[in-house]
Order: structure tokens, then sequence, then C-alpha cells
């Protein structure tokens, strides 16, 4: 008796994953809950365990191939099992091998057709709707990129733009005799569309401050060794921007909004994303409800998260809903730049390294230890006076740690 695996529902936005490696071979022994498979969504890329012991004895999805969410991945037999006379092929391979021969000499189907305009706007939303009959443009003129085939509102933005130069298409290029090409992941082609679509759909400035961590940076060294003996996790930078932020979000609670068609979203709590560079990307896993947690939680959640996203061990929804986002490019030595939004929120912070500079304290010129602070927002929502008052009451909470502890 074989156990089918089949691909688990990972998300409600995911309808199928890319088969990106197995880690199993065919006729290998399996024990419960060993990793058989890593499948790749659109957000990150997940191990799938065993659900009995046994036997690897077929594998149906072939790395690199699409399977739909329920669709069958392999099979694991009890005890041992012969490996597969031939190779597995891809479930395309499979249907064309077990089509009959008869079936050439049918007329090809005809392809389906493509939903009415009415149907499309209906399945697309109010938003969209709203959006096409603005731009005054015929639905049938709009290419469908969202999911199952609907409209988006850059899809409509896209279409009204006036049409660019024919381009003419190349082949890719023959490759030298040092390179190598090597297909996009699903998670890297969903960076590069997000990143885009921010781009394009917001208008998008940063301003810039700088802080003074000396402050910070003496009160971590007078606590150090009692806070991690107490709690068990490194007291960070990370916990004191965390708290820092949710302070001016309070005051300008736009920054912590975003745009939905013509309505503002105000969010009421505090789910800050924080970017985590991993081999395969960057993801944001979000620390839920920040607010409510003190620094040993801020920093035990943080450590947690950015361990996982490393080890490709995040769950969808640890990346979904995030508010708020905080990126530190100091980590590898960045002294400036400028973070790019993540849609759809309205705002992120970046943080860069830390550098002893010589700055005038009173009467005096002192080497201090300073960081430079970049806040990237989108000029629909948040005015210029708006981003910089966040990002001085950033500056003075880091500056001034004593009211952050005594939450002022």
């Amino acid at each position: 008796m074989a156990t089918d695996i089949k691909v688990p529902t990972v998300g409600e936005s995911v309808t199928e994953v890319t088969v990106a490696r197995w880690l199993k071979k065919v006729g290998d022994s399996v024990a419960l809950d060993d990793p058989l498979v890593e499948l790749e969504t659109d957000k990150a890329t997940q191990e799938l365990s065993a659900s009995t012991s046994g036997t690897l004895a077929e594998i149906v999805a072939a790395e690199g191939s699409n399977v739909p969410v329920g669709g069958l991945l392999g099979r694991i037999a009890e005890g041992p099992a012969k490996p597969m006379a031939k190779p597995a092929l891809a479930p395309a391979a499979k249907l064309q091998a077990a089509a009959p021969a008869a079936a050439k000499a049918q007329s090809p189907a005809p392809p389906r057709a493509v939903p009415a305009a009415e149907e499309l706007l209906a399945r697309s939303g109010p938003a969209v709707r709203k959006a096409v009959a603005e731009a005054g443009i015929d639905v049938a003129q709009i290419k469908p990129s969202g999911k199952d085939g609907r409209l988006t509102k850059s899809d409509v933005f896209a279409a009204a733009q006036p049409a660019p130069a024919p381009a003419v298409a190349r082949p890719p290029r023959e490759l030298g005799p040092a390179e190598e090409r090597v297909r996009m992941t699903r998670l890297r082609r969903t960076i590069a569309q997000r990143l885009k679509e921010a781009q394009n759909t917001a208008a998008m400035l940063t301003t810039f401050n700088e802080a003074d961590m000396t402050e910070v940076m003496a009160l971590r060294e007078r606590y150090r060794e009692t806070f991690e003996k107490k709690h068990g996790v490194r007291l960070g930078f990370m916990s004191f921007f965390v708290k820092a932020c949710i302070v001016a979000l309070r005051e300008i609670p736009v920054a912590n909004a975003e745009i939905d068609g013509d309505d503002i979203v105000y969010k009421n709590h505090y789910d800050i994303g924080v970017a985590v560079g991993t081999e395969q990307g960057l993801v944001v896993p979000v620390l839920r409800d920040a607010d409510k947690l003190g620094f040993a939680e801020i920093e035990k959640a943080i450590a947690d998260l950015g361990r996982r996203a490393r080890d490709g061990k995040l769950k969808l929804e640890e990346l979904q809903g995030g508010t708020f986002t905080i990126t530190n490019g100091g980590v590898y030595g960045s002294l400036l730049s400028t973070p790019i939004l993540n849609p759809p929120q309205s705002a992120i912070l970046g943080m860069h390294k830390i550098e002893k500079r010589p700055v005038v304290v009173g009467e005096r010129i002192e080497a201090r230890a300073m960081m430079y602070l970049a806040l990237s927002y989108d000029h629909r929502l948040v005015d210029g006076r708006e981003a910089v008052t966040f990002l001085v009451r950033v500056k003075e909470c880091v500056e001034n740690p004593e009211r952050l502890l005594f939450d002022m």
C-alpha cells in the first residue's frame, strides 16, 4: 500500500507551488517527519516532511515543475521498494505519453474563450472597475495579470499609458565561455515584480537624518551581561528601533496606513516587518503586535524569525500583513541608502552602519557614534512634514533611550 505525497495548503493566496528540490531519491528509506522535498511559493521556500515511514517509491512531479495545491508529488510505499525502471516524467510529459494515438487524428480543441468584459470586471473588484471608468479605456485592451486572470489596478495603469515604440524581439544572447544561465526562482521573480510595482505605483520619496547612538551603545554595554543572562538573548539595536518606530507611528498614523482605491486604511495595530537577507533573496517576516512586546520579547522574536528565514522554514502567514518595515543595511556595511517601499505599506525605515564622526556637542567637537537614518515614504499618502516629523521622533527616542524605557 502506498501513501500519496500531496501539495499542502500553504496560504490563502497560493494556488500552486514549484518543486524546487527533492531531498530524497526513489528507493531511499523515509522515516516519519523526514524532509522530502522543497516547495517554492511566491513568498518563501518550505520543506514538506513525510507523513509516514517507508520507502520513496515514486516521484511524480519533477524538479522545476509547477503543481497545484492538492496535486500529487510522489508516493511512499510501505517497507523497501524497488526504484522505478524509468525516471519520473513531469506532469505534462506523463499526460502526453498516456494520450492514445487516435487523439492525434482528432482536430485540436478550440481555445478557451476569453471572459466577457462584464464578467472580467465583476471578478476584478470595485477598485479596478473605478480605475477602468476613470481611465476611459476598453477592457478588451487590458491584459490581466492578477490571480485567476483578474485585472489589477497596475494593469489598468499600464494600459492607459501611451504605447511605447515597438520593441524588436531578440533571442537570448549566446553565453561566453565563463558564463552560465540559471532560471530565476519563483521567490526572486516575485521580489523583482513587487519592487518594480512599488516604483510604478507609489510616489516614492526619501528623507534623511542622523542619530547619535552613543547613549544606546552605553546602555547596551551597561546591561549586556545581565540582560543576556536573564533573558537568554543578546540585547541588539533592533529592539530600540522597533520601539522608537512605534512611538513615531502613534504620532504619525498615516505612516502606518495604506491606500485602497480612493480610501485610506488606517491600521490600529503595529505589525513590524523586519527585512532579512537570505541566500534565496530578501524576505520580510512580520513581528506581530510589536507594541505589546518588551525588549527581550522583540529580540527573541527577531532572532527566531531571522534564523528560520535563512533556513527556509518560515510559514507563509509570517510574511504577510505587515504595516511598517525596518531594514538594516548597516549589517552589510552600508553607510547610506534609500530603501524601497514594501507594498502596500506607505513607509519603510532604513538603518545604516554606525561610524564615529566629529560632532558639535555644546561648545565642543567630539567623536560620536553616528548612524544615518532614511525614511522612504509614499508621497501620495504621507506629506513631507509628516515624514520629517516621523524621522525626528525616531532620532529623539534613540538618542534618549530612557524615553523608550519609560514609554514617554
